[in-house]
């Protein structure tokens, strides 16, 4: 192991990630009773110009008004880009107003490291400023040619530490890379395999090497069930541990495809338990069901047995 580590940043149940426009108090209200792990108020795409500035108010209500935490959810909020008018507004007047239940916010179209840090300085000073009891995470959207190529250097933003999570943003990403789609998630005929593959596995990659969650993106037809599900287990293969909902009917299966079965944490539990008793013996691996078992075994059933403690914690 190299002595060079980038642990956890933080550890938040993200498994369904449900995007409920600032311009809907209505459905805001449901996504609160919702089954969602993780929901984000948002300010962008999903709003009208000229319906901003209500949406930041309606953003501002409901994080005061709601018991989010109660209800077991992680709520964040999806700021306007940098290259607009917005953005300040929305950070300054969310923070100052309602910061203090604000669990992170998510930043669009992150292109390099520095798009982050003018986000970072003013939750950083307001925060200071009125004296918040809770530090706002910071969560960068990659969905575009040039973050993706930053990938890398802006998941390593360690002199703050407040960025904990990637995400994929395939619809941007496909329109700035001039890919031959027009749907949002789905795969193209045309190509023999899986065209966001390359993309989500290095994001998943750069997101593991410094310590941040990676979340895939949404997927647009929510007529299409099956094709979510798949969508949603190919990202879980690749490393990542939740899916963005625009739908309703789109949590439960998010829910499903990112919770680990009750058979593979019961093998989990057992793995841990048979190489502590190894390790109790001086061995250093293990034999389980016919398999040998080692110290990357352990790591990888950690990770299963973490998630599934997560789970019942929630459900608690």
């Amino acid at each position: 192991m190299s002595f060079t580590q980038y642990k956890p940043v933080a550890t938040r149940l993200q498994r369904s990630e449900l995007a409920v426009p600032g311009s809907n108090p209505s459905m805001i209200d449901k996504a609160a009773a919702s089954a969602a792990d993780f929901v984000f108020l948002d300010l962008e795409d999903a709003v009208a110009p000229n319906d901003k500035e209500p949406a930041r108010r309606n953003v501002i209500q409901a994080l005061n008004d709601i018991d989010w935490k109660g209800k077991g959810k992680t709520v964040s909020i999806r700021i306007n880009g940098l290259d607009t008018h917005y953005m300040y507004r929305d950070v300054v007047d969310i923070v100052e107003q309602a910061g203090s239940r604000l669990d992170t916010i998510l930043v669009p179209k992150v292109g390099t490291p520095h798009d982050l840090t003018m986000v970072e300085a003013l939750v950083t000073q307001i925060e200071e400023a009125r004296r918040l009891p809770n530090r706002i995470g910071i969560e960068a959207l990659i969905e575009t040619a040039l973050g993706m190529a930053n990938v890398e250097e802006i998941a390593r933003q360690t002199h703050t530490r407040r960025l904990e999570a990637l995400h994929f943003g395939v619809a941007d990403f496909a329109a700035s890379r001039r890919s031959r789609t027009v749907v949002i998630g789905g795969l193209n005929p045309d190509y023999p395999g899986d065209q966001w593959h390359a993309a989500i596995d290095r994001m998943v990659t750069a997101c593991r090497a410094f310590g941040l969650r990676a979340i895939d993106g949404p997927f647009g037809d929510f007529n299409d069930p099956d094709g979510y599900v798949a969508a949603a287990r190919r990202a879980a293969v690749l490393g990542c541990e939740g899916k963005w909902a625009i739908h309703p009917s789109q949590i439960a299966m998010a829910n499903d495809v990112f919770s680990p079965p009750p058979a593979e944490v019961e093998r989990a539990k057992r793995i841990l338990v048979a190489l502590e008793q190894a390790a109790a013996e001086g061995r250093g691996a293990a034999q389980l069901d016919g398999r040998m078992i080692d110290a990357a075994s352990a790591r990888m059933a950690q990770n299963v047995v973490t998630v599934a403690d997560a789970i019942a914690a929630k459900a608690a």
